[in-house]
């Protein structure tokens, strides 16, 4: 038996694929404003909850507005408004290659799936529709969303929940799997046994290796074969 009964993957960058639209809406958000952000910088705050991270932004380029919390929303709302358009309207809006195909083995294997977000539940049902994720799949036991708990990453809330609502017995057998920072930050402020980086989101491979997660991979068919070196840990445990 694996060690592990849940893996928790992020949306944007790691299961599905991102071609810089996300850090593009979020620009343009700020420009709607008269506002500038520099793409790299942007690309830091992916895997925020996206609030926060305008709010990180306001703080540090425009450290005049750092505490109107009108502005901070009214680009929120822009920045939601663009990427819901965009994921309805994007020809190019796909699964990253073997995705579907790990999910189906990681199901094989009696784990569950999870999917969780830094985008609000209104961006993430309009990706999970166009996709077929939403609830006609049954790859996926549970989404979460960065608006539906406490606090967004990198605070563990969304995996405390998901442990709780999918009856898993401790973090120590969640695999969370992400492409930024915030992403391995969650998975050890959960207490998750493995803390997986990709390398296709926001974060370089050599970016990435600062935060020292257990694995930084380059597909997540690489995954695979990190849930049987765990099978076979389980095995030497019993």
């Amino acid at each position: 038996m694996s060690s592990i009964q849940l893996v928790v993957f992020d949306i944007a960058g790691t299961t599905v694929r991102d071609n810089g639209s996300v850090a593009e809406a979020f620009m343009a958000a700020f420009r709607d404003f008269d506002l500038e952000v520099p793409v790299d910088e942007v690309k830091k705050v992916m895997g925020f909850r996206k609030i926060e991270a305008v709010a990180r932004l306001l703080k540090k380029f425009y450290p005049e507005h750092r505490d109107d919390d009108v502005l901070i929303d009214r680009i929120h709302v822009r920045f939601i408004d663009r990427m819901i358009a965009f994921y309805r309207n994007d020809t190019a809006l796909a699964p990253f290659p073997h995705t579907e195909r790990v999910f189906s083995e990681i199901k094989r294997k009696g784990i569950k799936i999870a999917l969780n977000t830094g985008f609000t539940r209104s961006i993430t049902d309009t990706i999970l529709h166009r996709l077929r994720w939403d609830s006609r799949n049954s790859l996926i036991d549970k989404v979460i969303c960065s608006d539906e708990v406490a606090n967004g990453r990198p605070h563990p809330d969304m995996i405390e929940v998901l442990i709780e609502d999918l009856g898993i017995t401790s973090p120590a057998r969640v695999l969370k799997v992400g492409d930024t920072e915030v992403d391995v930050e969650e998975g050890r402020n959960a207490a998750c046994g493995k803390v997986v980086s990709v390398t296709t989101g926001a974060y370089t491979r050599q970016q990435l290796e600062a935060y020292r997660p257990d694995h930084i991979i380059d597909d997540l068919e690489e995954l695979l074969s990190i849930l049987e070196a765990s099978e076979e840990t389980g095995k030497d445990n019993h």
